[in-house]
């Protein structure tokens, strides 16, 4: 009879022998070495208790190869994680406490690394959706907390502070979730052969692939090619608009006619100008990147003033089930890309768990319906235990020089660094975009696959239908 871990409500369950078992070259081999099974050989996973804080909901229990289970005799490693927890970009750390449940239920006994037993604190700050403050709790971790090693999540605003504060201080930094764009030349640095940085390493996709999923959608709706651009004055507005690098030049290419009316400030009241703008030049897509609590104001605007395109794909605010929500049943059809969904089959290195597992635990344990950010943080840990088993150590060289070869299959998909990349401190993940419909979930709302060109390992649920007049 296999010694169980105690299950959680959702009665997964992880067999002891599999929990601490993971250990040695590297986590695949690992993995291997686990067998994935217990010993009546049924595969099965779990997830554990609750955590304080706003969210007190169970999460999956979090195992990596190369890095097992242990007593904590030999020091403590420390990993700081900087996202936005509160402020107009909130919603991108929504899911953050429930993963970090996850990850401390496991590190509560500590963790062996490279032979040794450790123990392990796991220290999460806010950025409060504020770049200086982002900066600020970067340098916190590093000159009070000592952290070994810093992750970063959520837009430019916030991992490119960050990471500013990371490379200069010398310490190994893993960001995610904000195009490698604003992330590489954002920060001063370029494409290319070599690395733009020492200590810092990205992975998400970037505005090449956005900008051809958006294409892909919009070519399956019989429209005028006349397309309105909601670009703010912020990093991923003054990156998504740029002329060379954004989407002006590539839609030029595709035969559509863009009309930006320049940047905007985020939290915008009156978007009149922009709505005329669009108007008079006989828009019928929109797009941008817009941040999640500026679309409601510009589509009831919209909606108010007699501007109802027939497709509208924008990045940041249409990625959250609470967005379309909000805005009632003008929210169907609206469309956006797609970085991980329920339909993405992939499992996590740590716990084996498939993308759907996961989005379905945390339906159950919070009563909240999935959303992107959630598989993005859970493959941020483990690209970060995959990072410490490469090592074999916390030392940072040992780890920063780990990820610059690192290749994890998460539950995100693959994420390498190193082969067919920008650069070498960028990993790129695949795209695919989706249309949000009437459904039977927690937000009455689900985001449907509608394009898979970018990874058709993504099954597609439907085509793109015209947003209703």
């Amino acid at each position: 009879m296999t010694d169980q871990i105690p299950t959680s409500k959702l009665g997964y369950s992880l067999g002891r022998r599999r929990f601490l078992a993971l250990s040695g070259g590297g986590i695949a081999a690992a993995v291997l070495a686990a067998c994935s099974k217990d010993d009546n050989g049924t595969a099965t996973t779990q997830a554990p208790g609750t955590t304080g804080g706003t969210d007190t909901s169970a999460a999956p229990v979090t195992t990596t190869g190369g890095v097992t289970g242990g007593g904590g005799g030999d020091g403590t490693i420390k990993i700081g994680y900087v996202s936005p927890k509160t402020g107009a970009l909130a919603a991108f750390g929504a899911a953050d406490n429930y993963v970090v449940t996850g990850i401390n239920e496991f590190v509560k006994d500590g963790l062996m690394v490279g032979g040794k037993s450790y123990t392990v604190e796991i220290l999460v700050e806010d950025s409060e959706s504020n770049p200086d403050t982002a900066a600020a709790k970067a340098a916190k971790l590093i000159d009070e907390d000592a952290v070994d090693l810093i992750l970063v999540s959520s837009t430019p605003e916030t991992t490119n502070p960050v990471s500013d504060t990371a490379e200069a201080s010398g310490v190994p930094c893993i960001s995610t979730v904000a195009p490698w764009q604003p992330w590489l030349i954002g920060r001063g640095g370029a494409p290319g052969a070599d690395a733009a940085f020492d200590w810092t390493y990205h992975f998400f996709w970037g505005l090449e692939d956005v900008i051809g999923t958006f294409l892909a959608m919009w070519g399956q709706v019989d429209t005028n090619k006349a397309v309105g651009g909601l670009f703010p004055n912020d990093g991923d507005g003054n990156a998504w608009g740029d002329a060379e690098l954004g989407f002006p030049a590539p839609l030029k290419e595709a035969g559509y006619t863009l009309v930006d009316p320049g940047r905007y400030e985020n939290l915008n009241q009156d978007f009149t100008a922009q709505i005329n703008a669009f108007k008079d030049a006989g828009s019928e897509i929109i797009t941008g990147v817009v941040i999640p609590p500026d679309f409601p104001t510009f589509w009831k605007q919209a909606k108010q003033q007699g501007f109802v395109p027939k497709v509208a794909s924008i990045g940041k605010a249409l990625l959250f089930p609470e967005s379309i929500q909000a805005l009632g049943s003008d929210g169907e059809g609206l469309t956006s890309e797609v970085w991980w969904s329920p339909s993405h089959p992939y499992s996590s290195s740590l716990v084996g768990l498939t993308a759907k597992e996961v989005t379905d635990a945390y339906t159950a344990d919070t009563g909240s319906q999935w959303t992107q950010p959630l598989g993005f943080a859970h493959a941020l840990f483990e690209v970060a235990f995959a990072a410490l088993a490469a090592a074999g150590s916390a030392d940072k060289t040992a780890v920063r020089d780990a990820i610059k070869t690192l290749s994890v299959d998460t539950i995100v998909g693959t994420v390498t660094w190193g082969a067919d990349s920008p650069s070498p401190n960028v990993a790129k993940t695949k795209l695919v975009g989706g249309q949000w419909r009437s459904a039977d979930t927690p937000t009455g709302y689900d985001l449907v696959i509608v394009d898979n060109s970018g990874n058709p390992d993504v099954p597609a649920g439907g085509t793109v239908e015209p947003i209703a007049s």
